[in-house]
């Protein structure tokens, strides 16, 4: 693999990164969020420090013979402890027991990253080794116990992500499901990194010479793994936004019936402009769903509470649920306001159950009182005789 093999990765994980940093600086009590923002980032040094360029610099800048060796092991020891932390915060559970297994991974793989580097200090590896530093350094002491402490470090947070993601994914659907399968799969190429690395180290032990395991299939395979397993860890939390927003957009669209009908009476009719239409979703939801209340308030002195009682004994008449036929009937209490409204241009007319069908009604159902004005025959039926149609 070349510089640009690494750098590609480590670019794409940096601009991720980017991206998330503005929500991180607003929540950064967020553990959850913390956890990906730490993922990302330690990824993304990974693939950068262990690319062959960069190991040659930080050799040169530094002086010293395969320092990059200590600071790759390092940091993928940390790689290995962000996503341990991310899977505990992101299953949840009680607070104070999710923070004291957060301390535990991180103060256990910090004593790795302490023991990596001291290991380093004892040995002697005076042979700048820029791919093949594990299986050239194999028999050399402490070095030696330093190569297998990191692969030993990767090796039980790979076992133990892929059980945690693949017993989850069992007990999940949607999209955390989709990202814990994908996960799994990419710490399967991870373990089969580890494979490589164990049997070409093993085989110089035993005089052998698999080197090509560990230099040239090691890598790919550590690439393709640390790439699916992000896609898994984001997927989620993408997916999640996105199915939010197609609600939170699903409920404007469906409120749409209701928000023309009440228009006309609505005490902001002549000033939309009053948002941005790139506004979020949900401010447009509540933008839309004010313009219904204001509208439904000036059609409180005509509401008449016969109507829709006898409109609701009608809906479920004709087999609607009770919270079903709840919102025909208020939909059909509006349908005969608006006809009461029309008539009284200058306002002289008050509804004899004002006090019955006023805002002490409670919440009412805004979605399927506007779905109720498009498909109920109950509706349907009221506007037939109010002469009222939507637009």
């Amino acid at each position: 693999m070349d510089g640009s093999s690494y750098y590609i990765p480590a670019t794409a994980l940096a601009v991720a990164f980017v991206v998330k940093t503005p929500a991180l600086m607003r929540s950064w009590r967020d553990p959850l969020l913390r956890s990906v923002c730490a993922l990302l980032a330690l990824a993304g040094a990974v693939f950068f420090f262990a690319a062959p360029p960069t190991i040659t610099k930080v050799n040169a800048l530094t002086g010293i013979a395969n320092v990059s060796a200590p600071l790759v092991y390092a940091l993928l020891s940390a790689f290995s402890a962000s996503c341990l932390v991310l899977a505990v915060n992101w299953r949840g559970g009680p607070p104070a027991v999710t923070r004291a297994l957060t301390r535990r991974i991180t103060l256990g793989y910090g004593m790795v990253i302490v023991v990596l580097v001291v290991l380093f200090a004892l040995g002697d590896t005076p042979v700048e080794r820029l791919r093949d530093f594990d299986t050239y350094y194999a028999h050399t002491p402490f070095a030696r116990e330093m190569i297998m402490l990191y692969l030993a470090a990767m090796t039980v947070a790979g076992l133990a992500m892929t059980v945690l993601c693949w017993r989850w994914a069992l007990q999940v659907h949607d999209w955390l499901r989709a990202g814990l399968l994908i996960i799994v799969t990419g710490y399967l190429f991870n373990l089969a990194y580890l494979v490589a690395k164990f049997a070409a180290v093993i085989a110089r032990w035993s005089g052998g010479n698999l080197d090509d395991l560990s230099t040239y299939a090691a890598p790919v395979l550590a690439s393709i793994g640390g790439q699916i397993s992000a896609v898994g860890f984001c997927l989620p939390l993408a997916g999640r936004r996105v199915g939010d927003n197609w609600t939170t957009w699903s409920t404007y669209r469906r409120l749409g019936p209701l928000w023309r009908e009440l228009r006309p009476v609505s005490a902001h009719t002549g000033r939309e402009g009053r948002i941005s239409w790139w506004s979020s979703a949900e401010l447009q939801v509540t933008q839309r769903e004010s313009d219904i209340h204001d509208g439904m308030l000036s059609l409180y002195p005509y509401f008449d509470a016969q109507v829709r009682a006898r409109a609701y004994d009608a809906a479920v008449a004709a087999g609607s649920d009770p919270v079903g036929a709840r919102a025909e009937a208020d939909a059909a209490m509006v349908a005969a306001a608006l006809r009461a409204r029309a008539g009284d241009p200058e306002g002289r007319v008050i509804g004899a159950a004002e006090a019955a069908a006023g805002p002490q009604d409670g919440p009412r159902d805004l979605v399927g009182m506007s779905l109720a004005l498009r498909r109920s025959p109950v509706v349907a039926a009221v506007r037939g005789t109010a002469g009222v149609r939507l637009p």
